[in-house]
């Protein structure tokens, strides 16, 4: 995914994981590729977002996110609980589909198109959810980049307290190192960092997803043993996944291993062309024919979430 990486570094505020779906979007919509690539393109793109997802792990330490304090703690805490409930509940009012409003939330409370990814792997969505769904993380986190600066300015708020508004409530960790450049002064650090306990909690997150999982199948379990015929032979996903497991494994090694710097961007990298990767093999299964039929509800549920999360954002950024 060396294309993806390459315009991403060109434009800062655009995500190589977005770049690379929209590339597999686009060869899997153009190009006829070999039908039995299917269940391969399926089961690898799962292996190397997981392992992608651990590695990210190692770019947060504990100690960092502390020295914030426990008020910007519990704001973190709180934008992550209000966003999911928002999307979940608007989602229903909308007539959103439950898998694509999971996916909103994690995708625009928790960091963007890596938690749009994380979920997927435990809820149950569509491939075009998914696609949707990072979609409107682009289309909405970019338009976050310069109303947070603007909007900060009319309420003459001090660098350090949008930089902070901006951690706590734009989606991408590529939108908010723009928001925090355009900023500057102590914008960019106390955003990347507020952004990165944001991350910290993909792992509860995934937790609660998984068991939502394990009660539904349980249900649709109870009700085709109680049919004739019905067969209850279910295969249940863990209440931990593996790769959550691993991803807070990998958060302690980096909070409390001395790891060289040089190490830590070489795994950066070996992360994002992962995560690219596990995009694009994912995109290639996507159909335009489907994704013209969405509709303006998605829209909607986007905007209303955005709103809440930049609304409790800037709450707790004037309050910490």
């Amino acid at each position: 995914m060396g294309a993806a990486r390459l315009v991403g570094a060109a434009v800062p505020a655009v995500s190589p994981l977005l770049v690379a779906i929209l590339l597999g979007i686009l060869v899997g919509n153009l190009a006829s590729l070999p039908a039995g690539w299917g269940p391969g393109l399926g089961a690898g793109s799962k292996t190397l977002l997981r392992t992608g997802i651990v590695l990210l792990g190692l770019q947060v330490s504990l100690a960092t996110i502390a020295d914030l304090g426990w008020k910007v703690v519990l704001a973190v805490v709180l934008v992550v609980a209000v966003g999911l409930a928002t999307a979940v509940l608007a989602g229903r009012l909308l007539g959103v589909r439950p898998g694509l409003a999971l996916l909103v939330g994690a995708g625009f409370s928790i960091c963007g198109a890596a938690a749009v990814a994380a979920a997927d792997g435990v809820v149950d969505a569509e491939d075009e959810d998914v696609a949707v769904a990072l979609a409107l993380v682009v289309l909405f986190g970019t338009l976050m980049i310069p109303a947070v600066p603007l909007l900060g300015g009319l309420l003459g708020l001090d660098d350090r307290t949008i930089g902070l508004w901006a951690g706590l409530s734009v989606h991408e960790v590529a939108q908010v190192v723009a928001v925090g450049g355009i900023v500057g002064g102590a914008a960019l650090a106390v955003a990347v960092v507020a952004k990165l306990a944001r991350v910290v909690l993909l792992a509860p997150v995934m937790v609660g997803f998984a068991t939502l999982r394990r009660r539904q199948l349980r249900a649709g379990e109870g009700a085709a043993g109680g049919t004739a015929g019905g067969s209850n032979d279910v295969t249940l996903p863990p209440i931990v996944p593996a790769f959550v497991v691993a991803f807070l494994a990998m958060v302690l090694v980096r909070t409390w291993v001395p790891l060289p710097e040089q190490l830590l961007e070489v795994v950066k990298v070996l992360q994002t062309l992962l995560l690219a990767a596990a995009m694009w093999a994912l995109g290639t299964g996507v159909r335009w024919e489907r994704l013209r039929t969405v509709g303006g509800a998605p829209f909607a549920l986007a905007g209303i979430t955005t709103a809440v999360v930049a609304a409790v954002g800037l709450g707790g950024a004037l309050v910490a």
